[in-house]
């Protein structure tokens, strides 16, 4: 059995711990659930005929009082960059936070998930920033935790990234 690790990276409150949970246990709390530290969580998944383990990471969320701590990467085959579409400054964090990533692990499979699409009446980025970072040749997926949308989508996604590799 193929075991691959994925890190959940992005600002703090962006929806990192109840997406997974969504995926692993089919949950969605709206009660906030703030991560000390890392917190790890496995599922298996059938993908393409093969089985793949997946290890999931789900580091704390970066603000300004705590920096991720780049070391939980070590070992990532790839990463979710989870921002909040509620709140702009989340994508600018989840940028930033990739080039951090690169710099500590090179360039690995990574899809940027825009969360929290259940209140896209509150959405504060525009679709033509989403195009442009497509166009560069990013992966982005808008998901809600809440509703379950492309939550298991955005893990399909990675680990086929990652088995192309």
């Amino acid at each position: 059995m193929l075991q691959k690790k994925i890190c959940m990276v992005g600002a703090f409150a962006t929806g990192k711990t109840s997406l997974v949970s969504k995926f692993v246990y089919s949950i969605f709390s709206e009660k906030y659930q703030t991560t000390v530290g890392v917190k790890i969580d496995k599922k298996t998944i059938n993908f393409q005929g093969k089985e793949v383990n997946l290890i999931l990471w789900d580091l704390y969320g970066e603000d300004e009082f705590q920096k991720v701590r780049m070391s939980y990467l070590r070992g990532s085959s790839g990463y979710l960059l989870i921002a909040d579409g509620t709140r702009h400054h989340t994508l600018e964090k989840a940028l930033n936070l990739r080039q951090r990533v690169e710099e500590t692990i090179g360039k690995v499979p990574c899809v940027l998930v825009l969360n929290k699409w259940d209140l896209v009446d509150e959405w504060e980025i525009e679709n033509n920033e989403i195009e442009q970072l497509v166009q560069q040749g990013w992966i982005v997926m808008k998901t809600s935790a809440k509703t379950g949308l492309n939550v298991e989508e955005i893990f399909q996604s990675l680990t086929s990234k990652i088995l192309e590799e």
